[in-house]
């Protein structure tokens, strides 16, 4: 149906207040200036989360993407179990900086949020969203009529006033508020090594993060 996509919620008002410069990347995250002023999704709760840690697993390799997110945790005021909770609190003035999707940013800053929606320059993650039929359902012809409907130009048309990139090729409009780049800074993807690796890596960063997780 269609893509959402990662991106970094920023509070201009709060940002200076701190005497703190607007990230232009992941790494720019890692400035000792940022300390204490970053708010991110715990990904054991939250699919925003995972993918964060999967694309900068992807973008930074391995051993990278974990050296990355060592530094990271440094300026980390804590994880909530709510991808678009960074975002919401930043828009609020709660926090500076907030990891949160590109979606929750657009909604928080139509409201009149001093918030500036930044895709860092090494690339952003992104995920899917799909219909399906279950098989064996009791209603079939009731789950071919959503189907068709979840997949048409008209459906399409109304999840394009949310989200950059839908279904239909070529379809798609820019988004309100949606930085113009965002759609070029989508990474390639590897779904099947995030699938295959999930549990290893939230077990990895469960154990090497979680101290900072907020109270369920």
């Amino acid at each position: 149906m269609d893509a959402w996509v990662a991106a970094i919620c920023y509070n201009t008002v709060e940002g200076a207040k701190h005497n703190l410069e607007a990230p232009d990347s992941w790494r720019d995250l890692l400035k000792p200036m940022y300390q204490g002023h970053v708010i991110m999704p715990n990904p054991n709760s939250s699919g925003t989360g995972f993918l964060d840690v999967s694309s900068w697993l992807q973008i930074f390799g391995e051993q990278g993407g974990w050296t990355y997110m060592d530094g990271l945790h440094k300026n980390i005021a804590r994880y909530t179990h709510s991808g678009s909770k960074p975002c919401k609190l930043a828009a609020a003035g709660e926090i500076p900086i907030g990891v949160s999707f590109a979606f929750r940013g657009a909604r928080s800053k139509e409201a009149g949020a001093p918030i500036d929606i930044i895709i860092p320059s090494e690339g952003i993650g992104w995920d899917m969203e799909a219909t399906a039929i279950i098989a064996g359902t009791d209603k079939l012809d009731a789950a071919k009529t959503l189907m068709d409907w979840s997949i048409s130009k008209k459906a399409m048309e109304m999840y394009n006033t949310a989200y950059a990139v839908v279904g239909y090729k070529n379809l798609a409009k820019p988004v309100k508020h949606f930085p113009p780049e965002t759609v070029d800074a989508m990474i390639d993807n590897d779904f099947e090594f995030a699938a295959n690796n999930r549990k290893r890596i939230l077990a990895e960063w469960q154990r090497r993060y979680d101290s900072k997780s907020e109270p369920k």
